[in-house]
Formats: C-alpha cells, sequence, structure tokens
C-alpha cells in the first residue's frame, strides 16, 4: 500500500466491508503498543465532546474565542 503526498491511503475493499465502511464513515486510529488499528468512530462520543460546551458562548463572545473553545488543549 502507498501513502500519497497528502497522506491518504486506500482502505482495500475487503477492509472497508468488514468494518461497515462506507463512504462519509467518520473513523479514528487508535494506537496500542506501538501498533495502529483503525475503526469506525463512534458518533455519539464526537457528539459528547462538544455538549460540556452547548449554551456557554455568548454574542460578547469573538469568534477566535468561540473557536478557541471548540479546540483541543
Amino acid at each position: 500500500m502507498r501513502v500519497t503526498t497528502k497522506g491518504q491511503v486506500t482502505i482495500p475493499k475487503n477492509v472497508r466491508e468488514s468494518l461497515g465502511i462506507t463512504p462519509e464513515t467518520n473513523i479514528e486510529f487508535i494506537e496500542e503498543n506501538g501498533k495502529f488499528y483503525i475503526i469506525k468512530a463512534d458518533s455519539r462520543k464526537a457528539a459528547k465532546k462538544f455538549e460540556k460546551l452547548r449554551g456557554i458562548a455568548t454574542v460578547k463572545m469573538s469568534t477566535d474565542e468561540i473557536m478557541n473553545l471548540t479546540r483541543e488543549r
């Protein structure tokens, strides 16, 4: 398997089918003991990531301040 200049690879069809990966599926790379695994991203987990931020932005905040709230630290 070759990596493109953009860092992209093609996931083989049999792997996509086994994992249930279809176009627009979000995936994650998990590292364990120096090995990486591809898993389907849990959409509920992604939604919960921003749950604590819901309702705290005000019109008094700048776009940069709001964006900083949503970025990982």
